[in-house]
């Protein structure tokens, strides 16, 4: 009977290796936001799918939990960091590593942070190191492009839609597709099989990213564990914003125009404007059907994995739970 790990159970061991890291004794007060970073919890989607992805084709995850405690670590690496770059006071209803700490703590954690990751990687047999520290290593370099887009995005008026999608992928749907590419790799998947997961995961991410930008605006208030409307307050584009923006016409793309780039508005005010503005545009339902295309081509990718139904179980619910998540 093959082994089967449910969701819980993988994340229990992915939060057991992020508490067991064995970190430094000394400078307590470079770990420490370390620490405070790992602990703040989250679905541990990144870990979770490495393992899963493993276990499709192989009983055998143990090899697997570092690596994916790797992914963990740098996700969470780029999030202290991009929190001092977006000027993001909150994480996950607590208060981000910079506001805690202070700008430079925060920054030599995170540096840190990406060794510590790097780290996770080296315990791998040696077969499997090279082509799983590639997959990681071109991820995580990705992904700062994607980080780097969004930022150059910020200073120009109009995105467009395929411009955007291009910069989620990078940012985030690429890790996703490297946690399960490495995972299936160590499990002893073949290519076909490695590319197949991870295009499951690119796709996956961009369901992922374009639910968050939804959220940001239509989430229930305190369900989301970031401050609702952060991105129409702080003019960040969005997959709501560009549609609207290709949308509107006269006055209405005027007023959406001035009112995203206006820093002096009242915050409140803004947000209930362009949410009005997005309620008259139907912006609402054209993201989620967005949203929707993704998740189907998500489960498309993994109905063509050559493996039984059975050992496909664990992920084909994890993703649809991502599916339907409200928060």
């Amino acid at each position: 009977m093959h082994m089967l790990y449910s969701y819980d159970q993988l994340k229990d061991l992915s939060e057991k290796a992020l508490r067991n890291l064995n970190l430094p004794d000394e400078a307590n007060s470079l770990f420490e936001p370390v620490r405070y970073a790992l602990s703040a919890g989250g679905k541990r989607m990144r870990p979770v799918l490495t393992l899963m992805a493993c276990n499709i084709f192989n009983d055998k995850i143990e090899h697997a939990v570092l690596p994916a405690a790797g992914f963990e670590i740098f996700h969470n690496f780029t999030l202290v960091h991009d929190d001092i770059m977006d000027n993001a006071p909150v994480r996950r209803n607590l208060p981000a590593v910079h506001v805690k700490w202070n700008l430079n703590q925060a920054v030599l954690s995170g540096d840190v942070m990406a060794f510590i990751a790097n780290s996770c990687f080296l315990h791998l047999p040696p077969e499997h190191f090279l082509p799983a520290f590639k997959i990681y290593n071109q991820t995580a370099v990705e992904v700062c492009i994607g980080q780097q887009l969004d930022m150059d995005f910020e200073k120009r008026v109009t995105v467009s839609e395929s411009e955007y999608l291009k910069m989620i992928e990078l940012k985030t749907a690429v890790l996703l597709s490297g946690c399960l590419r490495t995972g299936a790799l160590i499990g002893g998947a073949g290519l076909k099989e490695i590319n197949l997961l991870g295009d499951m995961g690119k796709n996956l991410g961009l369901a992922f990213q374009i639910q968050d930008d939804l959220l940001d605006v239509y989430s229930e208030p305190g369900k989301f564990g970031k401050a609702r409307g952060g991105d129409i307050i702080s003019g960040k584009k969005t997959y709501l914003l560009i549609k609207a923006m290709e949308l509107a016409s006269g006055n209405k793309l005027k007023l959406l125009q001035s009112l995203i780039n206006d820093k002096s508005f009242d915050p409140e005010e803004k947000i209930k404007t362009v949410t009005e503005i997005y309620d008259s545009l139907g912006i609402k339902s054209i993201t989620e059907k967005k949203a929707e295309e993704y998740i189907s081509s998500a489960m498309n990718n993994l109905e063509n994995l050559q493996v039984s139904a059975d050992r496909k179980s664990e992920l084909r619910a994890f993703a649809g739970s991502l599916a339907g998540r409200s928060n």
